[in-house]
């Protein structure tokens, strides 16, 4: 995947999902130094558990509709949404419908390399 870095093209078709949890499988799309875009698709139930990293992520909501928990404050988003979490700030949450979040982070994620 590292090979990808910096690539203008990065063809969905081409790049295999990992298994991150159950339920929830992610795509590492295209990325620099500077910023990553990753594709997560979720089955109605499974978590993305509560976590914390040194990036800025927006997320938007493709497609499906789950409950959001940044900081102290929980709520239901669906398609077309977007979240904006900033580094070091705790958050997580559960799929409530079959969907697709795609996430955006700055800088890059080295750590899904």
């Amino acid at each position: 995947m590292i090979e990808r870095k910096g690539e203008n093209w990065c063809f969905w078709k081409d790049v295999i999902p990992e298994e991150t949890s159950p339920g929830v499988e992610r795509r590492v799309l295209a990325f620099c130094d500077e910023l990553m875009c990753v594709e997560n698709t979720f089955q109605k139930g499974s978590i993305g558990a509560m976590h914390h990293h040194p990036h800025t992520q927006i997320t938007y909501v493709a497609s499906g509709r789950f409950r959001f928990t940044i900081g102290d404050v929980t709520k239901e988003v669906s398609a077309g949404d977007t979240l904006c979490k900033q580094n070091g700030i705790i958050h997580g949450c559960e799929c409530l419908e079959d969907g697709i979040l795609v996430d955006f982070f700055t800088p890059m994620r080295e750590d899904f390399l």
